[in-house]
């Protein structure tokens, strides 16, 4: 998902650029001030009140534009990303702002500052208040925005050097120059952008090809806490040797050791776009982890597929796997691979419905060649790279 912030003083030409970014992008636009004057305009409680804070320069409170912003991101589940226009203009929004984005399993891709002298801002405001008709383009309230900006919204360009997402542009020149360095800076920040693959399914869907192939396409590290564990194992590391003794007596391989491994692996491959897992998370407090490591890396997960295969099919799967070299402990009875896909379904179910509540689940038909099915999964995961590069 693509998120930007324009930042700017008054008269920066932040709508101006909105408008082409969306033409671009196909993003939802949310500008506070816009989504206000509508409201003043049709006379509601909600216009009345915005009024006369507007009509003197002020800000709206936080409760007001937590109010617009929430109501739109909810009315659009579906969105490729949102544009915000003017805000947040405060440290407090852009806390807010954070908090929006991760109820949606997003965050904010980068903040695009135009920077324009307030000489050149002061101008252009009054020129436009010749057609504007605007109560708020008035040479004395101009001058008070300006100071409000000064004060107020310095501390929010702070808060997102720190995260390394702010980007200045030169907001002077002709509307297209100003939108070609735009789209370059924010390209620039996208291939800083982390591109994260869960690949879902039962045993037998084919999860592990399906996810080596997209991982070598794209260039993601694939993960598999199966084939981590079972090579600390087959290396007898220290991790391995404990593991081994957990096996040995039955039991299952912790989540904190899952954890270290995952974040081993992760940090051997520095240049990796981003990573493609396949076996995990398999349970709801997996999921939450796997939450927690991508935040940690300012990421968030961008694509998940579930590769739907009939239960009869996977035990027929399994069942001819038992008889070649890649056979697997649980393949060697039919029993066994009933139970262990039973086994799946109980723990794996809740996982999958989270992802289809905060994220989008793209679901495949997973019968039919190893080619024709990885043609399905790569419309999907190539129309979710193509949204955030």
């Amino acid at each position: 998902m693509l998120n930007i912030a324009l930042f700017g003083v008054p008269g920066a030409g932040k709508g101006t650029q909105s408008k082409l970014l969306m033409e671009h992008h196909n993003l939802v636009y949310i500008a506070t001030g816009d989504i206000l004057r509508r409201e003043i305009a049709a006379d509601t409680e909600l216009g009345r009140q915005a009024a006369a804070i507007i009509n003197t320069g002020g800000l709206v409170p936080d409760e007001m534009v937590v109010q617009i912003i929430e109501n739109t991101i909810n009315a659009n589940p579906n969105a490729d990303g949102f544009l915000f226009d003017g805000f947040p203009r405060t440290l407090v929004q852009a806390y807010i702002l954070e908090g929006l984005l991760q109820k949606l399993h997003t965050s904010l891709t980068c903040l695009v500052s135009l920077e324009v002298p307030e000489e050149e801002a002061t101008r252009r405001l009054l020129e436009r208040a010749k057609t504007s008709g605007r109560a708020d383009d008035t040479a004395e309230v101009i001058q008070f925005r300006l100071r409000e900006y000064a004060q107020k919204t310095a501390p929010v360009a702070a808060f997102y050097r720190e995260k390394g997402t702010f980007i200045p542009v030169e907001g002077v020149g002709s509307i297209e120059s100003i939108n070609e360095r735009v789209e370059d800076a924010i390209a620039a920040e996208l291939r800083k952008t982390l591109f994260n693959v869960i690949l879902l399914g039962y045993p037998g869907a084919g999860c592990g090809t399906q996810a080596r192939h997209l991982g070598e396409k794209y260039g993601l590290l694939y993960v598999s806490t199966r084939e981590l564990i079972r090579n600390e194992v087959q290396e007898g590391t220290e991790t391995g040797k404990q593991v081994q003794a957990i096996f040995e007596q039955g039991g299952l391989v912790s989540d904190d050791v899952v954890i270290r491994l995952i974040e081993r692996h992760i940090e051997s491959h520095p240049d990796a776009n981003g990573f493609i897992f396949k076996g995990f998370p398999r349970t709801m407090v997996q999921a939450y982890i796997l939450d927690g490591i991508l935040r940690k890396r300012g990421s968030s997960v961008s694509c998940i597929v579930d590769i739907e295969v009939p239960m009869l099919e996977l035990v027929k799967r399994l069942d001819e796997r038992s008889r070649t070299d890649r056979r697997q402990v649980y393949d060697m009875e039919t029993s066994t691979i009933v139970n262990r896909l039973e086994e799946h379904e109980k723990k794996c179910t809740p996982v999958v419905e989270y992802y289809r509540k905060h994220a989008k689940v793209s679901s495949v038909d997973g019968t039919g060649t190893r080619e024709v099915v990885s043609e399905r999964i790569a419309a999907i995961v190539g129309q979710a790279w193509r949204s955030i590069r």
